[in-house]
């Protein structure tokens, strides 16, 4: 039976402590270990170090904090590493999107593993060109080598991440506001399905997405993919998105295909005073592992 082992990444590329660097901790207090070890065999890895470097916009990287996304990004490589290396299965909850590129170094070479991308944004903004600076608007950008990190060497020398080719998006449904800021969408040299096109079928859109990918692949959601409807407990909303039984078409079918990990990010509990938000979360995580292959 597959075990999962849990990771928490309390950050937020904002440079601050607060907000969804709160989400791990605020997760399970609303009882996420409980809900995973009712799906399947589950070992708490704990949290990575959470490494706040301040709101300050670097100068030479046009980034905010550059050396503490280093910092957490390697982090989250060794414990997903680890993880992996115990013969678990990884679910890594954020904290925000940069996470992702410590799980993708833990998870194979470039040009041998794919990335299943389930997020309301591209991601991919030129750091110079980010309207926050916030490291979360550039992941995907970075993992697949369209944005230069020369001054970052380790991860320079394993550029890129993840091909352009081996990633699938879906649900990203920013277009309109890469347009006015000027922002070429990834969509000419990404296999991209927009938020529109998605919420028709969720389930074959993904089928389609996850056998096509290289393997092993990567699982990442970005709960902004929701409509603020579903879930308004999110920094950055925009018109459109899943539903809540859309995304659980998404989860089910791309768990069943056998990813190599998951994580999740964006939740921020400072804009769920009741905690309703976390408590639909858990139960989401909980029922969605139960589709992973035995």
């Amino acid at each position: 039976m597959v075990e999962i082992g849990l990771l928490g990444v309390p950050s937020n590329s904002s440079g601050t402590a607060d907000g969804v660097a709160l989400a791990p901790a605020v997760l399970r207090e609303a009882g996420l270990l409980d809900a995973l070890g009712e799906a399947l065999p589950v070992v708490d890895h704990g949290d990575v170090p959470s490494i706040p470097g301040g709101p300050a916009r670097d100068a030479a990287t046009g980034m905010i904090d550059p050396h503490g996304l280093r910092a957490t990004v390697e982090e989250v490589r060794r414990g997903v590493a680890a993880i992996l290396g115990e013969g678990r299965f990884p679910l890594v909850v954020g904290g925000d999107c940069p996470l992702l590129l410590g799980c993708l170094a833990a998870s194979g070479r470039s040009g041998e593993r794919g990335l299943l991308f389930v997020d309301g944004h591209e991601d991919a903004y030129p750091p110079e060109r980010s309207p926050t600076g916030e490291a979360a608007d550039m992941e995907l950008g970075i993992a697949t080598g369209i944005t230069d990190v020369g001054w970052w060497p380790e991860l320079a020398a394993a550029s890129p991440l993840v091909r352009p080719r081996d990633v699938r998006i879906l649900g990203a449904r920013d277009a309109d506001q890469l347009d006015l800021d000027g922002v070429p969408s990834l969509a000419d040299t990404v296999p991209l399905v927009d938020g529109k096109a998605l919420v028709t079928d969720p389930a074959r859109e993904t089928s389609r997405a996850v056998t096509s990918l290289a393997v092993p692949w990567w699982f990442h959601v970005d709960l902004d993919v929701l409509a603020t409807e579903a879930l308004p407990a999110v920094d950055y909303v925009q018109p459109g998105g899943l539903s809540w039984d859309d995304l659980d078409e998404v989860a089910e079918v791309a768990l069943a295909a056998g990813p190599i990990g998951w994580d999740v990010t964006i939740y921020n509990p400072d804009l769920d005073p009741t905690r309703e938000h976390a408590r639909r979360i858990v139960r989401f995580l909980g029922e969605a592992l139960r589709h992973l292959p035995g």
